[in-house]
């Protein structure tokens, strides 16, 4: 079966909640029509706290993967009932718009990683073996340094057909691991069932060719591109005169 663009072609959504709660409380949620996908990969972009986690924590929920992260075959909880709550009422929002369903999945957490390999150590020693690590490069993710286990995930987890959600995948990498993270994607992009969505602070990471990038700083989900984010801009101009960013800082 060929398809004409990536797995995942939108996500309708159904918003008559006027509740003031968390998370419908964010502008960029109370506004949110629909998210449609025409790339294989697409960033969400936004300051701390304007919701482009959280709209990624609903759309692993409706896929049925964990709140603090996994699969559909790795799921784990070790907060208390309310954030997945709140991930699950505003899942149920959702209406998702397949090309094809996907063969594999993840979700992968950066703020919960350190739970992910706690789980995976507790399987392996109640199954009795190493196998439990397989799929994530045969070693305990806990005898890597933190971005080791990061780069060794998108290794070996990531696969040639899969639909993978990554929020802030760059918060244990280097700039050289991210330009490594780069090349994984592109490496996975090459195989037309593959999609990513990823939200990021990387500047890095938001210059993949031909991505699509939403920010959330608006009180609506925009299009915009890469030399129009704040991450771009910022980062360009520190670099361009460091020490005038410094002397208006300090001053």
């Amino acid at each position: 079966m060929i398809i004409d663009g990536p797995i995942l072609d939108k996500i309708k959504v159904q918003m008559n909640s006027d509740s003031l709660e968390y998370p419908f409380s964010l502008p960029i949620i109370k506004n949110l029509k629909d998210i449609s996908f025409s790339t294989q990969v697409t960033f969400i972009v936004g300051e701390n706290g304007t919701g482009k986690s959280t709209l990624l924590e609903a759309i692993a929920a409706k896929c049925g993967f964990g709140s603090e992260g996994g699969s559909k075959n790795v799921s784990f909880k070790t907060t208390d009932r309310i954030h997945a709550e709140q991930s699950n009422s505003l899942a149920a929002k959702f209406t998702l718009s397949w090309r094809k369903k996907p063969r594999d999945g993840y979700f992968f957490r950066a703020e919960t990683f350190f739970n992910l390999a706690n789980h995976l150590e507790q399987m392996s020693k109640e199954i009795g073996g190493s196998a439990t690590f397989d799929s994530y490069g045969t070693k305990s993710l806990h005898e890597q340094s933190h971005g080791e286990s990061f780069l060794s995930f998108f290794n070996n987890r990531l696969g040639e057909s899969g639909f993978y959600i990554l929020d802030e995948p760059e918060a244990a990498l280097s700039p050289q691991r991210q330009l490594s993270l780069l090349k994984i994607i592109n490496d996975l992009s090459k195989y037309p069932e593959s999609q990513f969505i990823i939200a990021t602070h990387s500047p890095i990471l938001l210059a993949y060719p031909g991505a699509t990038i939403y920010s959330c700083d608006g009180a609506t989900l925009e299009k915009v591109a890469y030399e129009e984010t704040k991450h771009y801009e910022i980062t360009k101009g520190f670099l361009d005169n460091p020490q005038r960013y410094l002397q208006h800082l300090f001053s």
